[in-house]
Parts: C-alpha cells; structure tokens; sequence
C-alpha cells in the first residue's frame, strides 16, 4: 500500500500549524471599477495615519509586474492563467508585506483582495467561485481580512466614472458591461453570505458621505483588539 498520502496529509498539516495568526488588523476594499476605490483609499489613509496602504495586483516588485501583465490590453490571456496570475502576485504580497507587517502588529488597509477575484475570475469568468477561493486560500495561507469594504455601484455609474479618467482603458476594463453586472450579482452574493466581515456602503453617495461612514467602519474593527 502507498504511503505518500499519509505523509502529504502530515506535511500539509504541519504547514498550516506553522501559519502565524496575524495580530494587526487587515482592512481591504473591493467593488466595481468606477466605483470610487482609489478616493477612498486616500481618504482613509488621511483619517488614520497609522494604516500601511497597498493595492493589488502590486505593492511589491513581482506583483507590480504581474499587473502590467494582466492589465495590457495588447495580450490574450486565458482565464484560468488571469485567475492563477492573479493569486501568484497575490501569494507574493502575503509573503514578503502582508503576513510581516501584520504579524508586527501593523494595521493594512488594501485596495482589493480575494473577493475580487472571487467576482471576477470565479464568478463573470466562470471558473468557479469554490475553485477560486481554493486556489487563493493555498496562495494566501488561508489569510481573510478582518473586515471588507464594498463599494456598491451600479455598472452605468462605474462606466460613466471610468470613461471620464485620462488614458486609455486596460484590458479587465474594456470588457462589455454583461461581464460587469456579473461582477456586481457576485460582489452582493459574497456581502449577502458574510455580513459579519463585509459592508456594504453605497458608492453612488458623494465622497464625503462614503468617506464618513467607511471610517466609521474602519474605526469599529481598529478599536476591536
């Protein structure tokens, strides 16, 4: 009888008991392009000083260049290669920033995580959110963020919002709107079965009002220790 299975279980266990539970707190922002993110980011890194600010795909040299990657709109990728790019840069960021800082006792906030990829590669690409989450939970250690901020927009706003950016768009945003409100269906499925980690804030709002109640949330999990 083969005895590889048992000790791949044993080293598989022994991998995960090595995992250090974070002691700062992981606070990330997710929603449609257009949604808002990148002022919100700004806004909350002002309001608490204290927060390292990353994005993904990037925040260190590897990712940053899978970004560029997955983002030219002059390459063809294949799903299932966007979705492995993705949590390969992810795994990256965990590794050298993330589980370092946070296990120093640092507070992240981070614009987009798993649940992006959730949405997008799992749910309007088709792959699968289960498989999805699979890939990324090995990618990540198993890492979820303390508390997920969801900046709800419809698909024309967010649109409307992009196409009045300078530069031209990448390749995830030239998708047809069809792929986007897939997005969006995923994104209330994912708010709908976590409420406990996920908030919902209403990104049609102006700013200042986003911003008040995003810092109010952020506040709530910062003084939970």
């Amino acid at each position: 009888m083969h005895g590889g299975g048992g000790k791949e279980l044993g080293d598989r266990h022994a991998w995960e008991a090595s995992e250090v539970p974070p002691r700062g707190k992981l606070i990330t922002l997710e929603g449609l392009d257009g949604s808002g993110k990148t002022t919100l980011a700004a806004g909350l890194a002002a309001a608490f000083p204290a927060l390292t600010l990353l994005r993904e795909p990037g925040g260190v040299a590897l990712a940053e260049r899978v970004r560029a990657l997955v983002t030219d709109p002059a390459l063809e990728v294949d799903p299932r290669a966007e979705a492995l790019l993705y949590a390969a840069a992810r795994a990256q960021l965990v590794a050298e920033k993330l589980r370092p800082l946070l296990a120093g006792g640092q507070d992240v906030l981070l614009d987009r995580f798993l649940d992006s990829s959730l949405a997008y590669q799992g749910a309007a690409r088709g792959l699968g959110v289960g498989e999805i989450r699979a890939i990324n939970a090995f990618a990540t250690g198993g890492l979820v963020p303390d508390r997920t901020l969801l900046l709800r927009v419809d698909v024309a706003t967010g649109r409307r919002r992009q196409a009045g950016r300078t530069g031209a768009p990448d390749r995830l945003e030239r998708e047809p709107e069809a792929f986007f409100v897939a997005v969006g269906a995923a994104y209330d499925a994912l708010a709908a079965a976590e409420p406990d980690r996920i908030v919902v804030l209403d990104a049609s709002a102006i700013p200042a009002a986003v911003l008040a109640e995003a810092r109010r949330a952020v506040g709530a999990v910062l003084t939970d220790r």
